[in-house]
């Protein structure tokens, strides 16, 4: 039988699990600590640069615009002079406050 066409408990009907969309969601470099630091509230483009040391302007602006994408995250725009645009957590990504909690206890005790 062909693998991929195979279900499995994890994967009935080859749907993917709960698990692996999860990760497929959050798994990539920077997404999380963005979620992070979005959880004291509104952060500026700017703010959260400076916050995570190492991410350049691009791969923060695709992170913000996939989980915007995703419905994480909100981007407010202000009618202003120049513009200002805030970003901030939706209850879709606060829900996941759990997880990173969760990961933050296992980092103390293990890592």
């Amino acid at each position: 039988m062909n693998q991929e066409k195979r279900a499995s408990p994890a994967h009935p009907h080859n749907e993917r699990c709960p698990v692996e969309r999860t990760a497929l969601l959050i798994g990539s470099k920077w997404t999380l600590l963005i979620i992070r630091d979005l959880v004291e509230g509104h952060r500026r483009f700017g703010e959260l640069q400076k916050s995570l040391t190492g991410i350049s302007p691009r791969t923060l602006s695709q992170r913000l615009g996939k989980l915007t994408e995703e419905g994480l995250v909100t981007r407010r725009i202000y009618a202003e002079v120049p513009p200002r645009v805030e970003y901030s957590l939706t209850d879709k990504g606060h829900a996941l406050l759990p997880l990173i909690e969760a990961m933050k206890t296992y980092g103390s005790r293990w890592l």
